[in-house]
């Protein structure tokens, strides 16, 4: 049962930042509220004042600009699912969205409140890591650019401050010779494991000019495994593809996988390594093709 709580609806960052600042860390973002109103009616935490930031234009805008893409922060998974400039330039990252948790949750659920939250079993932050992406936070007084590389802090926690709106993720479009996975497996609704590859080849598509690994779900937050990278970075395919095993065993262990009611340390380990390796095999197939 929730405990009663005040509800403030700012139209702009400005008054959204004011509001934040006011009511201090006894204030919290509301938007898609998936997974913060499940939390509080559960009575694992409770907030003096949410912040309804929906009504805020403009925050829920998905464009093309500069080779990149900018994502609203209010922009839901459905949206995200179903955009015609995604599905034509990022479709890895309408296929990560199409298997995000159920229906309902895609539907109200919002890009920025998924990322923000830094919920460990979450699929986009280990996507968008491996993307190179950056979050947009905006506050009365300004905004700043955080790398996703420095976003998650840890379970639960991003880099985000208590005054701070995020409003947008900007994601670089991959080059022509590169090829993007995300690859997950679960039992549950929320995956056990999650694995983003992205491979940039060169131009004769024939070895790893420079690669990103990213792992998710597994430990207390998504994370890029640079170790890994270094295994299989400069290699032909056909080399990578011998040593991705070597690689996946690195990153599986690099994650600080934790065990759970989604399995043993040991078996994510496993999955990690499971998934990049077919990850990479199909991201060779297409750069053959």
């Amino acid at each position: 049962m929730l405990r009663p709580f005040r509800l403030e609806e700012p139209e702009s960052v400005k008054e959204a930042s004011e509001s934040l600042a006011r009511y201090g860390d006894s204030a919290k973002i509301y938007a898609g509220g998936t997974e913060l109103l499940l939390a509080m009616k559960e009575g694992l935490i409770h907030f003096e004042c949410l912040v309804n930031v929906k009504k805020i234009p403009g925050l829920d805008q998905i464009a093309q600009d500069n080779g990149s893409l900018r994502l609203g922060a209010l922009s839901t998974h459905r949206q995200l699912e179903r955009s015609e400039t995604l599905q034509e330039k990022l479709p890895v990252l309408v296929e990560m969205e199409r298997n995000v948790a159920n229906l309902r949750v895609r539907e109200v659920g919002t890009i920025g409140g998924n990322l923000t939250f830094a919920e460990p079993h979450a699929d986009p932050g280990t996507l968008l890591l491996a993307l190179d992406a950056t979050v947009v936070a905006q506050k009365a007084g300004g905004s700043r650019d955080i790398p996703m590389t420095e976003f998650f802090v840890d379970a639960y926690e991003a880099a985000v401050e208590e005054d701070e709106v995020l409003t947008e993720i900007v994601v670089p479009l991959p080059d022509a010779n590169a090829a993007v996975r995300y690859r997950k497996f679960g039992y549950l609704e929320r995956p056990s494991a999650g694995v983003a590859l992205h491979v940039m080849a060169d131009e004769a598509r024939k070895s790893v000019r420079d690669v990103r690994i990213a792992v998710g779900c597994v430990g207390p937050k998504s994370m890029r495994v640079e170790e890994a990278e270094a295994v299989v970075r400069g290699k032909s395919l056909d080399e990578a593809a011998q040593l991705m095993a070597e690689a996946g065993d690195i990153a599986g262990r690099a994650a600080d996988a934790i065990s759970d009611l989604h399995g043993s340390a040991e078996y994510k380990e496993h999955i990690v390594k499971v998934l990049l390796t077919r990850a990479f095999n199909d991201i060779r197939a297409e750069l053959a093709g």
